[in-house]
């Protein structure tokens, strides 16, 4: 049996982990920092670095207390370093780097996005290869080919706004608190997805790119006016009113997902599709897809709820992999904000 130590720090959660065997979740540690970015609507890059590093060694020595292990018991530390904030990315990979080289373990470079993926493996036994991903979250929308955990083709990706992006600017729009993405949800299920024909962007038949940003900005001209001169509307509507607004707005982003993937699935001839993110724990995204495949006789595999967010589990869990492919990593390994 192998145990994996993951880090994880690509954005505004510090997390530490240790996994068995790729799936095998013993331990698992979170820190979250809402409550210092809610009142700036989105998470400042220097405040969210400062917390990592406050966060960082307490995490990982929860995570150790929590699974009951010691060093020894160990084989590698496994660490995001890509995509994600750099100021953040740093935090957990200089504490990764240091306690790889004060233990004497391998060190294992993790992409962020690639461990969403890995997030729909954990506690799953199913055969899922091949298969197409959709990874949905506030910095990515991403469609993969994906042949197997360590073999992942980019397909499609967004053009502009992401659609966890679009959902926390809508979210403003419509003055609900940080973050906006459940605060959307919860609103919409007060609301008729039917009410506004807001548009879907679709970038023509067939094509697997993403693009949200005509979208958000037609829900600011709902709110607005057309000519954006006219006063802001929000202050003046019903909760159902605005209800409404999140409804469709949110229907209309699931319908671009959902058709995508399908889009995706038909192209490779597939029969398993993948859906992790933060994104992913959206009821509206996880019910439409699930009926679409089901119509389809297609097998399609959620993340559970509690490893969509950004977590370390999804990180020890393919650093799993890459440590039984020898895929190790360097002192040089370095944080980038953009994918390898």
């Amino acid at each position: 049996m192998t145990l994996i130590l993951g880090i994880e720090s690509s954005c505004d959660e510090t997390s530490a982990a240790l996994v068995r065997d790729g799936k095998e979740v013993i331990a698992l540690s979170i820190a979250a920092q809402e409550q210092i970015h809610q009142k700036y609507g989105g998470v400042v890059p220097e405040l969210a670095a400062r917390a990592h590093i406050e966060n960082i060694i307490p995490v990982i020595k929860a995570a150790m207390d929590q699974g009951d292990v010691t060093v020894d018991d160990i084989d590698a530390i496994s660490v995001a370093n890509c995509p994600g904030l750099t100021p953040s990315l740093l935090i957990g990979v200089t504490a990764a780097k240091t306690l790889a080289w004060a233990w004497d373990k391998p060190l294992v470079a993790v992409n962020h996005v690639h461990g969403h993926l890995q997030s729909v493996m954990l506690d799953e036994e199913k055969d899922c290869f091949p298969a197409i991903a959709l990874i949905v979250s506030g910095g990515h929308t991403s469609l993969y080919d994906c042949k197997s955990l360590l073999e992942l083709e980019l397909i499609g990706s967004t053009v502009d706004d992401a659609a966890g992006e679009a959902f926390d600017k809508v979210a403003m729009i419509l003055k609900l608190p940080y973050p906006g993405g459940p605060q959307i949800e919860k609103l919409a299920r007060d609301g008729d997805p039917n009410a506004i024909k807001f548009p879907r962007s679709l970038l023509g038949k067939g094509a697997l790119n993403f693009s949200f940003s005509g979208l958000k900005t037609a829900v600011l001209y709902h709110c607005r006016g057309q000519d954006m001169l006219g006063a802001d509307q929000v202050d003046n509507m019903t909760e159902k009113e605005k209800a409404d607004v999140a409804a469709s707005f949110q229907a209309a982003v699931v319908d671009v997902l959902t058709t995508k993937a399908i889009w995706a699935m038909e192209q490779m001839g597939y029969e398993n599709i993948l859906l992790g993110g933060g994104v992913a724990a959206n009821t509206a995204l996880r019910e439409e897809l699930q009926a679409k495949c089901q119509q389809r006789n297609w097998q399609c595999i959620i993340s559970p709820r509690k490893y969509c967010t950004d977590n370390a589990a999804m990180v020890a869990g393919l650093g799993f992999h890459k440590f039984k492919a020898g895929l190790f990593v360097g002192w040089e390994l370095e944080a980038s904000s953009s994918s390898k």
